[in-house]
């Protein structure tokens, strides 16, 4: 079980993460409108790359929009869970052995203490966007089974890779249940809300754009829309 899951699935999941990204980047940005998204993309190059730049590393700071400052709690908790998410499997001196025997890919690595701190406060930080899914009646609302399923999903890897790291009862399962849950994100990423993890880059830049060129950005000036 542990070599199929490290390997045929592994490079299947991969590949279906990665060549389904690309497909969603495409039907995205095939699916703007020329008339009213990309008309004046075109003739303001510089502004709309300024626009999207800023846009992208604006909301890549905590608190760095007032969207993030006006939900100081959420935001704490969104961050927290996807610094995680985002260090933990690519920078954890284990994954990063993983990876260099099966892709031949290898960078910095984290300390596994660095790793445990980063890992239970991603998982503290799921617990309080669940919590806040569950009291917040405007959140609750707009929920729906499929959005509990990401949770969980989202969560799995690292509840498992907890379970293994302290071998609590069988290590090998706890291992097994970590690479499956992990490899199973990896399969959904392009099919569900999961895909965020790419196309928040995509539709950032085009806001970025948006607000930079046609919402003020060159007024004054003649421009076609």
């Amino acid at each position: 079980m542990h070599a199929l899951l490290t390997g045929p699935i592994f490079y299947l999941s991969l590949g279906v993460c990665i060549i389904g990204m690309i497909v969603r980047f495409y039907q995205y940005f095939n699916g703007l409108s020329w008339q009213l998204d990309r008309v004046a993309y075109k003739q303001w190059p510089a502004r709309g790359f300024k626009g999207a730049i800023r846009s992208i590393y604006k909301w890549l700071i905590p608190y760095g929009t007032y969207g993030w400052r006006a939900q100081p709690v959420m935001t704490a908790a969104f961050f927290g869970f996807h610094i995680g998410a985002v260090f933990i499997p690519l920078f954890l001196v284990a994954h990063n052995v993983f990876l260099q025997e099966k892709l031949g890919i290898s960078w910095f690595t984290i300390s596994t203490p660095m790793a445990d701190i980063l890992t239970w406060i991603a998982v503290a930080s799921l617990c309080l966007l669940i919590l806040r899914r569950l009291v917040l009646p405007e959140v609750r609302i707009l929920t729906d089974k499929k959005d509990w399923g990401i949770l969980i999903m989202s969560m799995a890897p690292f509840v498992t890779g907890l379970l293994a790291r302290y071998q609590v009862g069988d290590y090998s399962f706890w291992l097994n249940a970590h690479i499956l849950t992990g490899e199973i994100v990896l399969f959904a990423i392009p099919f569900t809300k999961l895909s965020h993890v790419f196309l928040f880059f995509a539709s950032r830049a085009q806001l970025g754009m948006d607000f930079g060129i046609k919402r003020g950005g060159v007024r004054g000036t003649k421009m076609a829309w």
